[in-house]
């Protein structure tokens, strides 16, 4: 048992962590800022957490995974290592120049002030320019671990000033040996779902653990086959952003309203329910995050939809070019030979290209409903 178990087919990352930990004990010297990089799904955030262990771990070898500080900073506990996670579509200069601030200061027990920001590319701007001076220049005990999906998607001189760290998509098998292994599902559903999910472990274990999900991606892959004229197209895409909305509104009803009740004790709401003078400014600021968030809730539930949609035509190229590589929807097998003796590698090549522009324009804040429309109809005539 060590933070690294959680890392799949990652060992060469697993490899260069642990000697920079190892390295970093006996010198109490380390790169103040990391940049862990890497497709969905490949454990960016995980590798994170499990360096960030290691850093702080105080038995050797380095990240133990039994000791104390081991255990907080995996259960999200140490004092000494903050974790940033952006819940809306972007992350502010206001909140970032806040966690600056805090970054700055020494660490209260553990060796090193950490902070672990995930998914980095939301910060503004603003926000990145904020966080670029405290890069160049930062305090002796703080280092930074940025993730991000590409080196790209950072400011060149932020990712100029980081160490890289990338990670690969962790082959299917490996994925569901884990499930099998951590979460106890069984061999053959571990496969299907490892291979439905791409080498992405939490949408992995999700699928395994949630027959909804499961069934919200048949619907999905059900799609092709609804798209018979322009009526049905524009009904699929209806359905689609609907099933959307659901997902994000069970998602978030819950915690909005916890959120809700806390932040009004706290500002002290009476027992007739009637708030202080000078406290609807913050509660608008909530309702403005809870806002931001359900939206990027509704963007997520989409996007892998779309990559759900995107892996049923990469089968169809798959067969017809006769590429002999294996199926993503095994279970489909027998629909996908059909659609693929019906068309040719062109028209799936630009359906592909409609599914990823549908993403782009969805990233661009595109009319949701207007975007899945176009891409439906894109799919129809292929």
């Amino acid at each position: 048992m060590s933070v690294w178990n959680d890392l799949v087919g990652q060992d060469s990352v697993v490899a260069e962590l642990s000697a920079a930990a190892d390295g970093a004990a006996g010198t109490d010297r380390v790169a103040h800022a990391w940049l862990f990089t890497g497709p969905p799904g490949a454990g960016r955030s995980a590798a994170a957490r499990a360096f960030a262990a290691a850093l702080q771990c105080t038995e050797a070898p380095r990240g133990c995974g039994h000791c104390a500080s081991c255990h907080q900073v995996l259960q999200g506990t140490h004092a000494d290592v903050e974790v940033v996670r952006p819940a809306g579509l972007s992350y502010g200069v206001g909140a970032t120049r806040e966690l600056v601030l805090r970054a700055s200061s020494s660490p209260s027990g553990g060796r090193w002030q950490i902070v672990l920001f995930e998914d980095a590319d939301r910060a503004t701007e603003a926000a990145a320019n904020a966080l670029l001076k405290a890069i160049e220049e930062p305090p002796p005990r703080t280092v930074w671990l940025l993730c991000t999906p590409s080196p790209d998607d950072l400011l060149v001189t932020i990712r100029s000033r980081c160490r890289l760290v990338t990670l690969r998509t962790p082959p299917v098998a490996a994925v569901a040996d884990l499930l099998v292994q951590r979460d106890g599902i069984d061999r053959d559903t571990a496969e299907v779902v490892a291979r439905a999910a791409q080498g992405h472990i939490s949408r992995a274990r999700r699928l395994a653990a949630d027959p909804e999900a499961r069934s919200r991606r048949a619907e999905v892959l059900a799609l092709p086959r609804r798209l018979t004229s322009v009526g049905p197209a524009v009904a699929a895409a209806e359905a689609l952003v609907k099933a959307a909305e659901a997902e994000a509104k069970a998602g978030a009803e819950e915690l909005n309203e916890s959120e809700t009740s806390a932040l009004r004790q706290a500002l002290g709401e009476s027992a007739k329910g009637r708030m202080p003078r000078g406290t609807a400014g913050a509660l608008k600021d909530l309702e403005d995050r809870q806002k931001s968030r359900a939206t990027r809730v509704k963007r997520d539930s989409l996007d892998r939809a779309l990559l759900d949609l995107a892996s049923y035509y990469r089968d169809v190229l798959t067969l017809q070019l006769g590429a002999g590589t294996e199926l993503v929807n095994t279970e489909l097998a027998a629909e996908l030979r059909t659609a693929a003796s019906q068309g040719s590698p062109e028209r799936t090549l630009r359906r592909l290209d409609a599914i990823m522009a549908c993403r782009e324009s969805l990233e661009a804040n595109v009319n949701p409903l207007l975007a899945v429309e176009a891409l439906t109809l894109a799919l129809r005539t292929g």
